[in-house]
């Protein structure tokens, strides 16, 4: 399928998702010339309805959004594109334009960031950083070893709930180690992101 830009003036409708979270980022218009610069350069390119000019998204603030992958809807006339962002969607700092309310990873991420620099009595997370990296690194041990004695068991929800705990812990390792989750996305996109653009760039073709 090809765009059609004749429904809606000349424009397409755009919403932007996380690639790696689902969470809905924001939506734009693009007009044909954004579409092509868009495939071209790999990241998202929209026209400006109130500057009637077309403008790279994070062209100010660097917080660019690499594409990796594109559809139509069924009626031509909207575009969803899967993106990585680098750096906040929304003018307002916040990761989405339409609020932070979705807890992922980068959520908890946050949540231990805090509790590292503002640490509390009482504090669990405190508690790890002031035993140190052996006693961090032995709880994440411990849960991978739960993580493997839940999977032998085929018991789903002690899966999920092992699973939970070690990447709190692992976040907790990686704080303390002053390793981020950009550094660690960074590192598999370097690893796998050339694949992934080839496959977005194969699909437009099909279209």
């Amino acid at each position: 399928m090809t765009p059609d830009f004749d429904k809606a003036g000349g424009l397409l409708s755009v919403i932007l998702q996380d690639w790696n979270t689902g969470q809905v980022l924001m939506n734009g218009f693009m007009n044909e010339e954004a579409y092509r610069k868009t495939i071209d350069e790999n990241v998202v390119w929209f026209y400006s309805r109130s500057k009637a000019r077309l403008w790279k998204k994070g062209e100010s603030s660097g917080h660019i959004q690499t594409v990796k992958k594109m559809a139509l809807d069924c009626d031509q006339d909207a575009l969803l594109i899967q993106v990585v962002p680098h750096g906040p969607t929304c003018h307002l700092g916040t990761q989405s334009c339409f609020g932070d309310d979705h807890f992922n990873v980068q959520s908890l991420e946050k949540i231990v960031k805090n509790k590292v620099e503002n640490p509390e009595e009482g504090s669990y997370t405190k508690y790890l950083m002031d035993e140190g990296l052996d006693k961090i690194l032995k709880k994440c041990g411990e849960e991978m070893t739960e993580i493997v004695i839940a999977a032998k068991n085929d018991d789903k929800k002690e899966v999920i709930d092992e699973t939970s705990d070690l990447l709190y812990h692992l976040l907790v390792m990686l704080r303390q180690q002053n390793v981020s989750l950009k550094e660690v996305e960074k590192n598999l996109e370097e690893r796998h992101g050339e694949t992934l653009t080839y496959k977005v760039r194969e699909d437009i073709e099909e279209w």
